[in-house]
């Protein structure tokens, strides 16, 4: 099952991926070219490199060649400068980016998964939380592993939790306090997970028709009904005392 959701983070197959040795040539391109390709100048492929936001060319003698990694951060770069990011900011958000970890990692985690991974590019992350895409929430994504890096594409690792971060960010809350909120729900995740499967394995443990995937559904219904119930707790105590009508004294 863990293969099936590396796959489908992928979105490849083994058919339409093919044998290494139909596998096209990697482009490579001198600077005057790759500047041509990314429609800005070669000085400023050189500022790019200068500052780091480009990795160093592969050397072959006196020759710099780049490849189609390099045209894709600079195209990157430029539309995230059409979004309002300085250069400084994308600096710092190509190093968080480097820093996290390879997609492999956070979906190699073993076992089945429901959920579905989405491919994003920096861009299209950018476009779905306009101004919140800083370096120290794509961090705290990052750290949190609802990120994974993938090439030169991000990862989101379920689709469910990036629908829903992306519809509380644009009903106004900020994306940290989203990302903090995260945290603190994965927190009493781990210890819901871990308090079902004390009481199947102490409960059940010889029964060969029971097992924890098999009551994985009753699970997610107790919490989900749990917290229905909690938030409706929650409302009713914030409703207002209700007094009965004072009816004015008669004389």
């Amino acid at each position: 099952m863990a293969d099936e959701v590396a796959d489908a983070a992928a979105g490849t197959t083994a058919d339409a991926a093919g044998t290494a040795a139909d596998a096209a040539p990697v482009r490579e391109f001198r600077m005057e070219e790759l500047a041509k390709e990314a429609g800005i100048t070669v000085r400023t492929v050189r500022f790019y490199r200068e500052r780091g936001l480009i990795r160093p060319p592969r050397r072959e003698g006196r020759i710099a060649w780049y490849d189609e990694h390099h045209l894709a951060r600079l195209r990157t770069i430029a539309a995230l400068l059409e979004r309002g990011h300085t250069l400084s900011g994308i600096a710092e958000l190509a190093e968080a980016f480097e820093q996290g970890r390879d997609v492999a990692e956070l979906l190699g985690m073993g076992g089945p998964s429901e959920e579905t991974p989405v491919r994003l590019t920096p861009e299209e992350l950018a476009d779905r939380f306009a101004g919140e895409v800083t370096p120290e929430n794509l961090s705290a994504a990052l750290d949190l592993g609802y990120l994974g890096t993938d090439g030169d594409d991000i990862v989101h690792v379920s689709h469910r939790l990036l629908d829903a971060s992306t519809t509380l960010v644009r009903k106004g809350i900020p994306l940290a306090a989203v990302l903090e909120a995260g945290q603190r729900v994965r927190e009493h995740a781990d210890a819901l997970a871990e308090l079902f499967l004390t009481v199947v394995r102490t409960h059940a443990p010889d029964h060969a028709d029971v097992s924890v995937e098999m009551l994985r559904p009753v699970a997610k219904a107790v919490v989900e009904a749990e917290l229905s119930l909690a938030l409706d707790r929650r409302l009713a105590d914030e409703k207002p005392d209700e007094k009965p009508d004072e009816k004015p004294d008669e004389d």
